[in-house]
């Protein structure tokens, strides 16, 4: 008779995940970001604890979007005191800062509980091509 062997922290490993998001679909390329932070893919994967890998994401400025969400999808924030809502156009956070849209995409996508910042922790974004983790990175996605 076989027993099932309960996943511990020690023993998970993490790989590294270079993905291009050039001329990619935000939401398609979001999934496949986030089921990695997840470690969904593992066969020891277990939702108590943090299995995912590390991803790095490149070429963020020129990921796509379908349809008009260019000029209409709005990012919102709020400061917690009055009249200190903000929002910016999609355009307008492509100029500023382009990694912040691949990262609230996935942000949306990771689960909402305390592991999420663990996960989000090991999401790199660059805006272009370069990266400083061509050492560590061993797929390509």
């Amino acid at each position: 008779m076989s027993t099932t062997v309960s996943t511990k922290a020690s023993k998970i490993e993490r790989k590294w995940y270079v993905i291009d998001a050039k001329d990619k679909v935000l939401g398609r390329v979001a999934v496949e970001i986030a089921a990695k932070l997840i470690g969904k893919s593992k066969p020891y994967f277990v939702r108590n604890l943090d299995c995912g890998d590390f991803v790095v994401v490149i070429n963020a400025k020129h990921v796509q979007v379908t349809g008009h969400k260019e000029k209409e999808k709005l990012y919102t924030r709020y400061s917690g005191f009055p009249g200190g809502l903000k929002t910016k156009a999609l355009w307008q956070i492509r100029r500023d800062r382009p990694q912040d849209i691949i990262r609230a995409a996935v942000m949306g996508m990771l689960p909402k509980n305390r592991l999420r910042h663990g996960m989000i922790a090991r999401l790199h974004v660059r805006p272009e091509a370069n990266h400083e983790f061509a050492s560590k990175v061993q797929h390509t996605a």
